[in-house]
């Protein structure tokens, strides 16, 4: 058998099995749930046809997915090695082992991707659509929508949500469900009333390990008293403020992003940034988080419900400040080398290095290399490209900040 025609196969099993169990509540990662189908109907011959995929021995099934991820680089193609994951749980494990993270490949492969470091020496390339009528923006991997076109791969979707005191940007991995109750939402940015000062919050805790452990023996003992379907908690994981001007003097905006859940040490002394490797829900259901009254307040929320950090790091935080622009006398503007990936010049444009003290030991070239750039190609068309420390999650929320009026810093 051919291999395309072989990985066609793989394709249409898995559309099958997503098919028959439509009625069941998808994963984060949009992998098949590994969940029960007797009672679904067709059950019969998708356990079938699952077990003849699962008697594969182990060394073809390894080359076989080593295969389909060295062959698909990027998306649509990139999808099948999805469909590999997706066919039965062996499948699955050896899929997760065999991809790597961001970081090494370069490659968005999974939805944990997106909460995963870029890569350290090439940016990840994407671009950022606005629609003003619904108030969303979406991120979508690619170039620019003319050279990618309907193939362009949806990351995440934003939502603008005014609120008495300021607004908030909420977070989902699709682009038509913004609840905070469903599996769906990844987290959130919130500005102040002057749109100042912005707090990136995170439904995934920093310390992962440790959350998850003291949730799973909660769990056990308390998980009847904990209602089903909670609102998901907010972990305050980064601040970004933007420097007032008063005087109102010509120039380009100065931002500063504190990122709280990465220390400066990994640019100092090369060390890895934090990097989840899966999804943590187990917080959705802890019943520790329950009060006295028997109510669940968020996690890293006070008592009055507003979401704080959740508790101070033992390690100096890595601090991103804007790149300072130089003045063009020919065009009588401000301008930064986007090395053509900014086209329209605009106040929101951006990039970001990291801010070190001189006493650090950092390089210069470490000073100057951009972390994350953002600027305007066209109407309600933006480029956003990030690499390491930084996530797709955090890249975005950072770009989001920079669409809210901020009238005092301009």
């Amino acid at each position: 058998m051919p291999f395309k025609s072989f990985v066609r196969g793989i394709g249409k099993i898995s559309k099958k099995k997503s098919g028959t169990r439509h009625k069941l509540r998808r994963g984060r990662a949009h992998i098949t749930p590994e969940a029960s189908l007797s009672s679904l109907p067709g059950s019969s011959t998708v356990q079938i046809e699952q077990r003849q995929w699962e008697n594969l021995p182990p060394e073809l099934l390894v080359d076989i997915i080593q295969r389909v991820e060295s062959r698909e680089q990027c998306w649509p193609g990139r999808r099948d090695v999805v469909a590999c994951a997706s066919v039965c749980r062996s499948w699955r494990e050896i899929t997760k082992h065999i991809v790597k993270i961001p970081e090494h490949c370069g490659f968005l492969t999974f939805p944990i991707s997106l909460k995963q470091p870029g890569p350290r020496d090439t940016p990840i390339q994407c671009f950022i659509r606005r629609d003003r009528a619904t108030s969303t923006f979406r991120l979508y991997m690619g170039l620019c929508p003319g050279l990618s076109g309907e193939l362009s791969k949806l990351l995440l979707a934003a939502k603008q949500v005014r609120r008495a005191t300021g607004i908030d940007f909420v977070i989902s991995l699709v682009g038509d469900d913004f609840s905070r109750s469903s599996n769906k939402y990844v987290g959130k940015v919130r500005s102040n009333f002057l749109g100042t000062k912005f707090n990136i919050f995170d439904s995934q805790p920093p310390e992962d390990s440790i959350a998850c452990s003291r949730c799973r023996s909660c769990q056990k003992t308390h998980l009847e008293k904990v209602p089903s379907r909670v609102t998901m908690s907010n972990y305050n994981t980064a601040k970004i403020s933007y420097q007032l001007n008063v005087l109102r003097t010509r120039g380009p905006r100065r931002m500063q992003c504190t990122m709280h859940s990465i220390p400066i040490s990994i640019i100092e002394e090369r060390e890895t940034a934090p990097t989840p490797m899966a999804f943590t829900n187990c917080l959705e259901h802890s019943s520790s988080l329950l009060d006295s009254t028997g109510i669940r307040p968020q996690a890293g929320s006070d008592s009055t419900g507003n979401c704080t950090t959740l508790k101070s790091m033992p390690y100096a935080p890595l601090v991103l400040k804007n790149k300072a622009p130089r003045w063009h006398e020919q065009l009588q503007c401000w301008c930064l080398n986007f090395k053509g990936r900014v086209t329209v010049a605009s106040v929101k444009n951006f990039q970001l290095v990291a801010a070190v003290e001189p006493s650090r030991n950092v390089t210069v070239a470490d000073q100057e290399n951009v972390i994350l750039q953002f600027g305007k190609i066209g109407k309600d068309i933006f480029t956003m490209d990030y690499r390491y420390p930084l996530s797709a999650f955090q890249a975005f929320a950072i770009c989001l900040s920079s669409f809210d009026t901020k009238l005092v810093c301009e």
